[in-house]
């Protein structure tokens, strides 16, 4: 029986036809390649999760709490402004103290950040750069693991369409999340990666 390859073999399984591999390849490989084409059950995410959506001026922090078999829980959340008029230095420091804060006791397991993909020239992409540095920080001096997802991803996992707008977002976050008020956009985005990273992580 001659050899399939690995399209051919995807292409049996999505047919729901047997796959003849014992015969064209040993043992042990056809027992591989078995359990590769096996969809396996990915484990729900349990723990808290802090969501941070970092900018100089106006970083969105959101904490959340996931549990199998329940709806999210947003546990606090808060945007730290910084207003225009202070330093720079000063508004990094703001954003780690914010961070630790948010960090202190809450029993975090993971940080998801959001990713900056496109800027409009090299000072802003410094700037944003220098604000999510800050934030990674404060994670990482509590040897915290830090996940980063670009907006796109971030919008196709919550909403299920990444071109949608900031209102929709919003809108969408704040019914998983039961909210009663309206979360501020930087909140909100912040919320966003929260989820995304508690939909798509893998162990």
């Amino acid at each position: 029986m001659a050899r399939m390859n690995v399209r051919q073999m995807w292409a049996a399984k999505l047919a729901g036809k047997p796959l003849p591999v014992a015969a064209a390849l040993p043992k042990n490989a056809a027992a591989t390649v078995q359990d590769s084409l096996t969809l396996k059950p990915r484990a729900a995410f349990a723990g808290v999760v802090l969501g941070i959506d970092p900018s100089l001026r106006g970083t969105g922090l959101a904490l959340i709490e996931f549990g199998v078999g329940r709806a999210p829980v947003l546990l606090r959340c808060q945007t730290v402004r910084v207003p225009a008029k202070r330093p720079m230095a000063h508004a990094l420091a703001e954003i780690h103290r914010a961070v630790s804060s948010m960090l202190e006791g809450a029993g975090v397991r993971h940080v998801a950040m959001e990713q900056t993909i496109f800027v409009q020239n090299f000072q802003t992409a410094q700037i944003l750069g220098a604000a999510r540095g800050a934030a990674m920080a404060a994670a990482a001096l509590r040897e915290l693991p830090v996940f980063e997802y670009a907006p796109l991803r971030v919008k196709q996992a919550v909403v299920g369409a990444g071109r949608a707008s900031k209102e929709q977002m919003a809108r969408t976050v704040m019914a998983m999340l039961g909210h009663g008020r309206t979360l501020a956009p930087d909140e909100a985005d912040a919320a966003g990666v929260a989820l995304c990273h508690a939909f798509t992580w893998r162990e």
